[in-house]
């Protein structure tokens, strides 16, 4: 492969791996007319997104028949960035890793 190309490319996929750890979410204590929230509950507390955020067997596993191509299952599951393009430029492990991620998401072991 041309250096010129290569580069680049090693550039964009190392850039990927850093975005998921430069910001973090931080919970913040829920206080309502001078209620507190007890420690128990506090601990369910979640951002919108995560709270919207589930993981669906099933909807897995369409992703993976129908978008498999793209690591649309392994997008779903919140998987590393870094890993999931190396899934779309190797194309699934040349298929070896799509079988095992097939499997592992049938067996609950996805996750």
């Amino acid at each position: 492969m041309n250096l010129r190309l290569f580069l680049p490319l090693l550039f964009v996929i190392f850039s990927f791996t850093s975005v998921s750890a430069s910001f973090p979410v931080k919970r913040a204590a829920a206080t309502h007319q001078n209620t507190t929230i007890s420690e128990d509950s506090k601990a369910d507390l979640y951002t919108p997104a995560a709270a919207a955020a589930g993981y669906d067997k099933w909807v897995a596993v369409a992703f993976w028949f129908f978008l498999g191509v793209f690591a649309a299952h392994r997008w779903y599951a919140k998987k590393p960035t870094g890993w999931n393009i190396l899934y779309i430029l190797t194309l699934g492990g040349l298929g070896v890793w799509a079988i095992v991620d097939l499997i592992n998401i049938l067996t609950d072991n996805f996750n």
